[in-house]
């Protein structure tokens, strides 16, 4: 398909990513709020290794050719690392209402019936509010502009499922700006 955008497909640690996302330019198209959303299928107990470079590939296969989209999700975050999909500069594909405005966030797991605040999904909850805090400072993002899949207008999905509590995710999103702020890992925005 001519006008699959690719991807990115490289896993990093939250300070790797951090780091990544500084050498990116921001001029082409610039979101302006995150959406968040979980895999659902597969979940936790069905990536007991988290994702993988060939889950990844698949997950190519799936949006280019089963689905048609011209891009995917923004990243995948497993409990493991930060996956980068579809670049960060332009815009994706994963929410109706909201592809062209904002980044795309997939967490592993299926939140409607796994745990978000122990085991697997608490780890899989650090890098996404890792990767989320570096998303927003970096974009000058106000992290309570944060929306939930199952917000958009145009969706029927429950994603992210009903324990992610999105108030709590953006009080530790804002928690680890300020603490990167106060010099344990400044962050440095970009123009």
């Amino acid at each position: 398909m001519a006008d699959w955008k690719g991807i990115v497909g490289k896993s990093f640690t939250p300070d790797e990513f951090d780091s990544y996302c500084h050498t990116l330019l921001w001029t082409a198209w610039r979101p302006s709020f995150i959406v968040l959303h979980n895999t659902g299928s597969p979940s936790l107990a069905q990536r007991p290794k988290g994702l993988t470079q060939q889950h990844i590939a698949n997950l190519e296969v799936f949006y280019r050719d089963t689905q048609k989209w011209k891009a995917g999700p923004h990243l995948f975050i497993d409990d493991k690392q930060i996956w980068a999909f579809t670049l960060l500069t332009v815009s994706g594909t994963h929410s109706p209402s909201w592809n062209k405005v904002a980044l795309g966030v997939e967490m592993l797991g299926d939140y409607e019936k796994e745990a978000f605040d122990s085991g697997r999904g608490l780890k899989v909850r650090g890098n996404t509010v890792a990767a989320l805090a570096t998303l927003c400072a970096i974009l000058g993002l106000d992290p309570q502009t944060l929306r939930l899949h199952r917000e958009d207008p145009l969706t029927t999905h429950a994603c992210p499922g009903k324990n992610v509590r999105k108030l709590e995710v953006i009080q530790e999103v804002q928690d680890l700006i300020i603490a990167r702020h106060a010099g344990e890992h400044p962050l440095k925005p970009v123009p």
